[in-house]
């Protein structure tokens, strides 16, 4: 089954007009240091499967990478354990909105 995408300006939209999504930045810790997005959680690819607690399965979580390559990746893999999600596609990339 396809996953399903988010784009870097809708994302922007969404934040813009106050919603509450569930941002999970996936990205390594020097990736990171140089900025997310605010209101992220960081979560490291690798370390998803021992982070599942962390996540419910009433929400939609948003992930996103450098790329959004590896974010695809875990959506799959969180799609695949029964979670509700969507990948940034383009990623931090192509994200032109503030961070932190």
């Amino acid at each position: 089954m396809d996953i399903e995408i988010m784009t870097t300006d809708d994302l922007e939209k969404k934040l813009a007009a106050g919603e509450k999504l569930e941002l999970v930045d996936v990205r390594e810790d020097e990736e990171v240091a140089y900025g997310m997005i605010p209101g992220a959680k960081h979560i490291r690819m690798m370390t998803i499967p021992e982070n599942l607690d962390y996540f419910d399965k009433d929400k939609e979580y948003i992930f996103i990478c450098r790329s959004g390559a590896r974010s695809e990746n875990v959506c799959y893999y969180m799609q695949d354990q029964g979670y509700k999600v969507r990948n940034l596609a383009g990623g931090m990339m192509q994200w032109k909105g503030e961070t932190i």
